[in-house]
């Protein structure tokens, strides 16, 4: 007559090892991640703050979807600079910036680098 060997006892499979690997890719992400990496840019509000009165040529940019106008005219971003600086005596001069309808904030936050970078410091963001 034919036997079978008694049946082993199943075992359950350790967890130890898989805790040690989530644990261990928890750790290396918490790591690789990067937390607080905000950006702060200094606007103004049109109406905010006691500021002297507008004086000079108008500095009027207005971000579009796709292009920056200075004063009505369309241009790209390096002509726009130029031209904006052209009508400005010094970087504290008041810039305006007017978003017209369908640009998203980070053209209007494109646009403000761009200014910024340039050295201009009286950004002012009207509706």
């Amino acid at each position: 007559m034919f036997r079978f060997a008694a049946p082993a006892r199943r075992r359950s499979p350790s967890l130890t090892p898989m805790i040690d690997v989530v644990f261990l890719l928890l750790v290396f992400f918490m790591l690789a991640s990067r937390f607080g990496t905000d950006m702060h840019i200094p606007l103004r509000m049109a109406g905010q703050g006691a500021s002297a009165p507008y004086s000079g040529p108008p500095r009027l940019v207005d971000v579009t979807p796709d292009t920056l106008r200075v004063n009505g005219v369309p241009m790209e971003d390096t002509r726009a600079l130029a031209e904006v600086e052209r009508l400005t005596s010094n970087p504290q001069d008041t810039i305006i910036l007017r978003a017209q309808d369908g640009t998203d904030i980070q053209a209007i936050v494109r646009a403000m680098q761009l200014l910024s970078g340039a050295g201009f410091t009286n950004l002012v963001l009207i509706e």
